[in-house]
């Protein structure tokens, strides 16, 4: 039975496509619009997905007329879709709650068959928080906080407070926090949010009462420190209070802001095992929403699950291009599905090179301040960075590096590096690339970037790459 998750009318729609426990496609919207977190799916992406076979049922990630009910108390985007499913009008449509999307997505996709699941984003219908019990097929909710109090609003609000894009760039606040001093603002944007059940006030519309001046960089490094500091405070405190809910020793963690690499790492001082499903966020629901059909977990192999670059990874070219001092693009094989590039849409680069940081971003029209990911060979990553677990192959923890000095490019500013580990079987062509580096270099790591420009999506399709060579000549991908 083939069972096809959509994600739309929601930041950054997706589909997916799943018939029993495999996952066939999925892919988000705005590799094909080219429209940075796109809200609605288009026809390119609808025609890709059906390639696979015509669904035999459509489930869509969160119920609208719930969520209809508070848009119309409380107002906020509430458009209609601007597709037209045309031949699938007649498909047999189901819909999940939208955090239950978001569970179903972390706890099918994982391991355990008995787990903790913590679900926090902004807003669903209603729910901003909540919590689950995963066992066996079953999953259940026992908590739930509601609008407005929220994690993800307050984290947005004070996004938008310091001058970037509420909704897409918090992870920016989260690299500026590592400039700052938390302690200048702490105790004033505690106020803000002083327990996990209590803020001051709805921030859906930002910070309206903020009386310090916001002029330098450093006062935006130091209000990004406490931001971030806050919401790690409020985090353990949510997550101490959700294992003694549930009394499990395995987490699944969900919703957007499970992309907080940096405060996950604190979880394992709480649990034992932690899986955050490499797309947390509303596009993974897609994901989520088709395996609530039949409760069961799927086969989770690897998050290369979108549009197909049928080619040989570009090994010679890579290494070639490195051991030059050049940045290597990379665009091969299938898509990755989530917000950050494991290898097939990546930039790759020396991270012994200290300088490489500024050329990378320059290319990428970033800030120079902007941190880079090291991906390492899995059997080596315990020789390099301090860290609880054997593998992190999808870059959602900051750990400490033992050896900054020798890569310089790809610790932040703290000494921590966002840690991508890959072994033989999750990419083999990436797990080549970095054998063959480290025998030439002793060094078994490589600086990985998302392979696009600020605020656009990543490279998709071979005519992308034609326009990216265009326009950045002297970059080409491989």
């Amino acid at each position: 039975m083939l069972i096809l998750g959509i994600n739309d009318n929601g930041h950054d729609a997706a589909v997916s496509l799943i018939d029993g426990k495999n996952i066939f496609f999925a892919a988000h919207a705005e590799r094909y619009s080219k429209v940075k977190n796109d809200w609605y799916l288009n026809q390119e992406v609808i025609d890709e997905v059906l390639s696979y076979g015509k669904p035999d049922i459509i489930a869509y990630y969160e119920k609208r007329w719930l969520k209809n009910t508070r848009l119309r108390l409380f107002g906020g985007l509430g458009k209609a879709s601007k597709f037209k499913f045309s031949d699938l009008s007649l498909i047999k449509e189901k819909q999940f709650l939208h955090h239950e999307s978001h569970a179903a997505a972390g706890y099918y996709t994982s391991n355990f068959d008995e787990a903790a699941v913590v679900v926090i984003d902004a807003i669903g219908e209603w729910n901003t928080t909540s919590i689950w019990v995963g066992e066996g097929k079953n999953l259940k909710k026992i908590y739930a906080l509601n609008y407005p109090i929220s994690f993800g609003l307050f984290y947005s609000a004070f996004t938008k407070l310091i001058g970037l894009i509420p909704g897409t760039e918090e992870y920016i606040l989260m690299g500026m926090a590592g400039f700052g001093n938390y302690n200048r603002y702490y105790k004033k944007v505690n106020e803000y949010f002083p327990t996990f059940k209590k803020q001051k006030y709805n921030y859906h519309n930002g910070i309206r009462d903020w009386d310090e001046p916001i002029n330098t960089d450093q006062d935006k490094f130091d209000i990004a420190a406490a931001v971030q500091k806050v919401y790690e405070d409020r985090l353990m405190e949510f997550m101490n209070f959700a294992k003694g809910k549930t009394n499990k020793k395995n987490l699944v963690f969900m919703g957007g802001c499970a992309l907080n690499c940096s405060a996950n790492t604190q979880l394992y001082n709480l649990f034992n095992n932690i899986w955050i499903m490499p797309n947390p966020g509303d596009a993974g629901s897609s994901l989520g929403a088709a395996a609530l059909v039949t409760r069961q977990h799927l086969v989770w192999d690897t998050a290369y699950l979108g549009y197909d670059i049928k080619k040989n990874y570009p090994e010679k070219q890579i290494i070639k291009s490195l051991l030059n001092g050049k940045v290597a693009p990379v665009a091969c094989g299938k898509a990755e599905f989530g917000p950050r590039a494991l290898g097939n849409r990546s930039i790759l680069a020396d991270p012994r090179d200290p300088e490489i940081k500024n050329k990378v971003n320059q290319i990428k029209n970033r800030e120079k301040f902007r941190p880079f990911a090291p991906v390492i060979l899995e059997e080596h990553a315990q020789d390099w960075f301090d860290m609880p677990t054997n593998t992190s192959p999808y870059m959602q923890f900051a750990f400490k590096c033992k050896k900054p000095d020798l890569i310089p490019s790809v610790v932040h500013i703290d000494g921590t590096s966002r840690v991508q580990t890959v072994n033989h079987k999750q990419n083999p062509g990436l797990y080549s690339t970095l054998k063959t580096w480290h025998q030439l270099t002793g060094i078994p790591i490589l600086l990985n970037t998302s392979l696009n420009i600020r605020n656009q999506p990543l490279i998709n399709d071979l005519d992308q790459v034609n326009e990216w060579n265009k326009n950045n000549p002297g970059f080409d991908i491989h």
